[in-house]
């Protein structure tokens, strides 16, 4: 059996707004294991991002046992265990590219040798003429394939991606995954991709569905249960 990296018991978040309660997800109960490859399809405002977000331990959930058997405490998680590629590029605008995908193993206090796997990662999605180059001369596409960089350069044992496509066009789009999966061919990092988008969702081995802020996972014949 997999290692359980993630695992989720009836977890709900609410805010408040107003004196109003209000419902970002009503009820996630799930088991992420080591190599799941995972797409988390639903409606905008459906919930996904809270979900990745109280994942990777950057929320809290209201109610509901959250845990990481595999991984620790919530709060060693980011950067080195968990990596989180967000809507929109969060690149930092004074670093450059090869900064900005170092800045991970740097936070982590990583032993390995950092420029040569800051290399790799570059050369892996592409980017290594744009290594001295700033956020502000890079295209939406260019940001977001430094930010998958990033997220994969420490080899996490888990990557959470909000809509990593969703601002591309779709070969843009494609190019970025197709990327991804060779970069995680033959780890054990665990995959979750937030998407609207079924053509991305059908990359995935297993299905994670958000209606009505309630988490339903489906999953593919002959997988775990």
């Amino acid at each position: 059996m997999p290692d359980t990296l993630i695992e989720a018991e009836s977890v709900n978040r609410r805010y408040q707004q107003g004196g109003v309660s209000v419902i970002a997800l009503a009820c996630a109960t799930f088991r992420l294991y080591a190599g799941d490859r995972v797409a988390l399809i639903g409606r905008s405002g459906s919930g996904k991002s809270t979900l990745l977000h109280l994942m990777a331990g950057l929320d809290v959930p209201t109610g509901g046992i959250l845990a990481w058997p595999s991984l620790g405490a919530g709060e060693t998680l980011l950067p080195g265990k968990i990596a989180l590629v967000f809507q929109v590029p969060s690149l930092l605008e004074p670093l450059t590219v090869s900064e900005n995908v170092a800045l991970p193993l740097l936070m982590a206090n990583a032993t390995c040798d950092i420029s040569r796997a800051v290399a790799d990662s570059l050369a892996t999605f592409g980017l290594e003429s744009l290594a001295r180059k700033l956020p502000e001369e890079l295209s939406g596409g260019q940001m977001q394939r430094v930010a998958m960089a990033r997220a994969s350069v420490g080899n996490p044992s888990v990557i959470l991606a909000d809509e990593p496509t969703g601002q591309l066009d779709q070969s843009t789009g494609r190019a970025l995954l197709d990327a991804l999966d060779a970069h995680l061919a033959g780890t054990r990092t665990a995959l979750v991709i937030a998407t609207h988008d079924p053509a991305v969702a059908e990359r995935m081995e297993r299905i994670w569905q958000i209606e009505h802020g309630a988490l339903i996972e489906a999953v593919a014949a002959g997988e775990r249960i």
